[in-house]
């Protein structure tokens, strides 16, 4: 099938399924199915962590040549419950419950294994699911590749301040309680769960303001990628977001990179942008040298939204691995 232009995306296209997958714990995670109902099976994973799966990453794939999954991580877009809600407990949502979620769809739909394709929070996802279930997995396509260490995390909430002090300030002084600065993504994770909706706000908009400052000099901008969110949006993917990594995404530090031998016979394609300053180019980097079956694309005039470039080196990637 030939793409739509003028951005070279595939056609927009609607599922022919969809359903609420009852996983357990009370949770509901919602997926769709839209493409060849027989074609190549691929699962798309999104960002965040919280974000949930969007109508245009079903565009990245030949819908003649490929059956396309999505889903909503627990807690986000359509997936209840709803983390937006502080009622909602969020001890059943972790890595390893997204990854078991992800098995028990494989199994729901009837598919044997499947393309994995995702981005930033995605891409740790991604590893984490192929690593514990390599037999299932067929390819990998990751752009902004991420591996959620605590480095990574000090980076993105505290060593980014270097270079915006002015933002970073801000964002720090939205959790004064937060002595030291190894505690201000603890702080916010502890506002996220207060029963005061005010609070909450607060929390959520330094949060979003802070996350827009770092990629405030992509080379491809749009509207503030986090602040331009819903309300109901902003406070799901937040809470979700400060939890994980206040935790550290329940990984030790470096597992995603020292366990890349796990991966060994799985094609990838890692798509990385130089000027990433939300995730450095540095992990995507150690990934490519851990996994012999990875290829590294840097896109030199790109960050961590990607663009033009970076677009077009993920569908060549999931042409190519269309077979």
């Amino acid at each position: 099938m030939e793409r739509a232009e003028p951005d070279d995306l595939y056609p927009p296209i609607d599922p022919y399924d969809s359903g609420m997958l009852d996983v357990g714990d009370g949770n509901l995670v919602y997926w769709e199915v839209c493409g060849n109902p027989a074609g190549k099976p691929a699962l798309v994973v999104h960002g965040g962590p919280g974000s949930g799966c969007t109508p245009r990453a079903r565009r990245y794939f030949d819908p003649d040549r490929y059956r396309v999954v999505l889903f909503d991580q627990r807690g986000c877009g359509r997936s209840t419950p709803h983390a937006s809600d502080p009622a909602t407990d969020l001890r059943h949502n972790t890595t390893h419950h997204l990854i078991a979620d992800m098995e028990r769809l494989r199994e729901h739909l009837g598919i044997t294994d499947w393309l994995l394709y995702g981005g930033s929070w995605g891409s740790t996802l991604i590893l984490a699911y192929a690593q514990t279930h390599p037999e299932r997995v067929t390819e990998a396509v990751i752009a902004s590749v991420t591996t959620t260490r605590r480095s990574e995390i000090d980076w993105l909430y505290r060593g980014a301040g270097q270079i915006f002090p002015e933002a970073w300030h801000a964002f720090r002084e939205a959790v004064p309680e937060a002595a030291d600065p190894s505690e201000v993504v603890p702080a916010y994770a502890h506002r996220m769960e207060s029963p005061d909706p005010a609070v909450r706000e607060r929390a959520t908009a330094a949060w979003c303001a802070w996350e827009d400052a770092v990629l405030s000099l992509e080379a491809n901008p749009g509207p503030a990628p986090y602040s331009s969110r819903p309300d109901r949006a902003q406070q799901a993917l937040v809470r979700i977001c400060t939890h994980y990594f206040s935790h550290g995404a329940w990984l030790k530090e470096n597992q995603l990179i020292d366990d890349a031998d796990r991966l060994t016979g799985i094609p990838a394609a890692l798509i990385h942008g130089r000027f990433d300053l939300g995730s450095p180019l540095i992990t995507a980097w150690e990934l490519d040298r851990a996994w012999p079956e990875a290829e590294l694309t840097v896109i030199d005039d790109a960050g961590h939204l990607g663009g033009p470039a970076t677009r077009r080196a993920v569908l060549a990637a999931l042409d190519r691995f269309a077979g």
